[in-house]
């Protein structure tokens, strides 16, 4: 008895000697890291922000200034003369509104150039990823030699081609040429062999869905990020397009805006000149317009498009 009393003195001593220890605190987790602040970073990121930002201050505020007030105020303050709503209207009906006509001659080549290009990209760049067939490291690799050739290069014998078939001077000779993007075909392929799991074309193939079916249903909803990347640059190279329409348009009927406020810019010098920089600039300025707006209001797919695959699970 007095053994276990002496065994049971003994674990209380052991435990509460054990109790009397101090614990280790646990420290608390560590919190997320804070992003790192590098002066030097933000100076260049505030350099490129005001080098990008300069034009368009310059563009909006001389949009409100009449053609002498152009050359007697300060480039980037505004003008005595705040004329901005008469040089929009100015601009839209000068010689009996051709400024509208040359921009819905842009919004034709943006909707069938642009828009034809992008659906071209899309399906053959989703066929490229996502089936195997003989040859298919050779069209990569004319693809990838698309890319590397400017456009500039291959309006000259685009335009001696056109020639022959006698579609210069006409709307074609425009939308045709821009139903290719070689760029826009890279983009599709590369986002489409992530963004749309095998996997899961196979299981639709196995419930009896065709292979449109499964593209219109699953596989377009997936790429959309990509699709709407690829239009912004394809709307964004058929709007600027300027040179292929120089050489390949010689009535002014059909040119672009590009080609259409050059021309405006051009009266301000020769023998019967007529400067008329104000509304070459308002002009400027509606130019831009849509495409500030798309890029605002597809921002959100681009975003999501430019972040999807970055992170695997």
């Amino acid at each position: 008895m007095s053994t276990m009393t002496e065994v049971m003195t003994t674990a209380d001593a052991a435990g509460g000697s054990r109790g009397s220890r101090r614990r280790p605190t646990r420290r608390p987790l560590a919190s997320p890291l804070r992003p790192r602040k590098s002066v030097a970073f933000t100076l260049l990121m505030g350099i490129f922000v005001i080098y990008s930002l300069v034009p368009l201050v310059w563009l909006v505020i001389n949009s409100t200034k009449t053609q002498a007030g152009l050359f007697s105020s300060f480039g980037l303050w505004f003008d005595d003369d705040f004329v901005f709503f008469q040089n929009i209207w100015e601009t839209l009906t000068y010689k009996d509104g051709i400024f509208l006509r040359w921009f819905g001659n842009t919004l034709l080549y943006v909707v069938l150039g642009a828009g034809g290009a992008t659906l071209l990209a899309t399906l053959a760049g989703y066929g490229l990823a996502k089936f195997r067939f003989t040859g298919r490291r050779a069209v990569f690799a004319v693809v990838l030699g698309a890319i590397a050739v400017p456009g500039t290069a291959l309006a000259v014998p685009t335009f001696l081609m056109f020639s022959q078939l006698g579609l210069t001077n006409t709307p074609w000779a425009i939308i045709i040429p821009s139903l290719i993007s070689p760029f826009g075909l890279y983009l599709i392929w590369v986002y489409a062999v992530d963004s749309v799991p095998t996997e899961l074309l196979e299981a639709a193939r196995m419930d009896g869905a065709g292979e449109f079916r499964t593209f219109f249903t699953i596989s377009i909803r997936l790429l959309s990020p990509g699709i709407v990347t690829v239009l912004l640059f394809t709307v964004v190279a058929t709007w600027n397009n300027y040179f292929l329409p120089l050489i390949m348009l010689s009535d002014p009927t059909w040119y672009p805006l590009t080609v259409g406020l050059n021309q405006w810019s051009a009266q301000a010098t020769g023998v019967s000149a007529q400067p008329i920089y104000n509304l070459v600039i308002t002009g400027s300025l509606l130019t831009i317009v849509p495409i500030v707006v798309a890029f605002l209001g597809l921002q959100r797919f681009w975003q999501s498009g430019l972040s999807a695959g970055s992170v695997k699970q």
